[in-house]
């Protein structure tokens, strides 16, 4: 038997369709009063949809809020919900797209640092709602058999990201959360790799040095210790190459970023 839809359903549906595409056929459904039209009445349905929408991407990404200003904010948040409307029933996931849209639209695309500072703030976000693994200790460590390390892969925590950053987006999103006076947005010589991951409740990231980033690269894809150790030799050379290597493991289990080694 073919499923139909309730009458409730199908008004539900409508609702949205107004309220993401301003579809009229919701009209038929809805009465107004003399002194409240149906127009009127629909209007401010979708006047406080929005507005809600805008305040929860104005709590995902505060400080691009605080670069842009209240009337700049608003109105990307207005031109992000029309391009992209929310598809999720949780507002958790409303605004995951806010980076890309931003490099692509015409009215903030010459401003490359406020799409990486979206992408900062959701990866902050994205890393304080990951699971909350069990990661291991350098005891660990010291227990592998020397034999196997040339073999041995690192699973990283969930929650742990890499992101390459043209500007100082890390130091002003610093300045804004703890209400300091803000700093210049300066662009690097070259962009900078970052790690951003969550140890107990902190959302917690620094800055890679160029060698350091491309092994957690390297260890994110899957390589093995031995091949971290070949690729690290770009910038060291062959025979401190698996001292350096080994070092980034080490401080990787000390910040708490990874949480399982497989031979």
């Amino acid at each position: 038997m073919q499923n139909q839809s309730s009458p409730l359903k199908s008004l539900q549906q409508q609702m949205l369709a107004w309220l993401q595409e301003f579809n009229p056929q919701i009209k038929q459904s809805v009465t107004g009063t003399e002194k409240v039209s149906a127009d009127l009445r629909l209007d401010i349905y979708a006047n406080a949809y929005r507005f809600r929408l805008v305040e929860a991407l104005q709590d995902t990404f505060p400080a691009l809020h605080t670069l842009l200003g209240d009337e700049d904010f608003f109105n990307l948040g207005v031109e992000y919900l029309t391009a992209r409307p929310s598809k999720h029933f949780s507002l958790r996931y409303f605004g995951h797209e806010m980076s890309p849209f931003l490099k692509k639209a015409n009215t903030y695309s010459n401003q490359a640092i406020l799409s990486e500072m979206a992408q900062f703030e959701w990866l902050l976000r994205e890393a304080f709602d990951a699971a909350d693994n069990a990661v291991i200790g350098i005891d660990t460590l010291q227990q592998i058999d020397p034999q196997s390390w040339p073999e041995l892969r690192f699973t990283f925590h969930p929650s742990v990201s890499r992101v390459d950053l043209s500007f100082n987006v890390p130091q002003i999103w610093q300045t804004i959360d703890k209400e300091e006076a803000q700093i210049d947005m300066l662009e690097n010589d070259y962009p900078v790799g970052w790690c951003i991951w969550r140890k107990d409740l902190r959302t917690l990231y620094r800055s890679l040095d160029v060698d350091e980033a491309w092994a957690m690269d390297a260890m994110l894809s899957g390589h093995t210790f031995s091949e971290i150790c070949s690729g690290v030799c770009e910038w060291v050379d062959e025979q401190h190459a698996a001292v350096r290597a080994a070092g980034f493991i080490q401080n990787w289990v000390n910040d708490g970023l990874i949480q399982d080694v497989e031979s």
